[in-house]
């Protein structure tokens, strides 16, 4: 993005994501802020007041720990239920290695914060825990579609 724009830097990065959206780049879940911070290299502020105004006009909305998602689509359940649904999906197994918060965030398209939230749900629950190197593993299968986001 250039420093110095008569229009304002937000406006731009919103023109782009929004001509990313009509393309057809981006589909579902927008990328974290954090992520839009680096490609853009802008602030957080900055990003804020782009989502913001393409919220405004009804092109994308929000979803309180599952992130930003093009208007109409993506999955709207809170981040720590879809994280719970890789031991239901995936064929794991108590003791097997739970991802790392990095694949997560990358899966996900969730920022660290909103992933170290999840895997803090989920320990509590007793799900996950620290396994027996720098990882965490899988302590036991949740039982039943409920998921307590408490």
């Amino acid at each position: 993005m250039p420093k110095a724009s008569p229009r304002g830097t937000y406006v731009q990065v919103s023109e782009s994501l929004r001509q990313k959206i009509k393309s057809g780049q981006i589909t579902e879940a927008l990328p974290s802020q954090t992520a839009l911070m680096s490609a853009y290299g802008v602030s957080r502020s900055t990003i804020e007041r782009a989502l913001g105004m393409l919220k405004a006009e009804g092109a994308i909305e929000s979803v309180q720990g599952a992130g930003w998602f093009v208007a109409g689509t993506g999955d709207r359940r809170p981040l720590v239920e879809r994280v719970t649904d890789l031991l239901r999906g995936e064929g794991m197994k108590v003791g097997d290695r739970f991802p790392t918060e990095k694949e997560l965030c990358e899966r996900f398209g969730a920022s660290r914060t909103a992933v170290r939230s999840a895997i803090a749900q989920m320990e509590g629950q007793g799900l996950i825990g620290k396994g027996a190197g720098r990882g965490r593993e899988v302590l036991s299968l949740p039982t039943g579609r409920e998921t307590q986001t408490a």
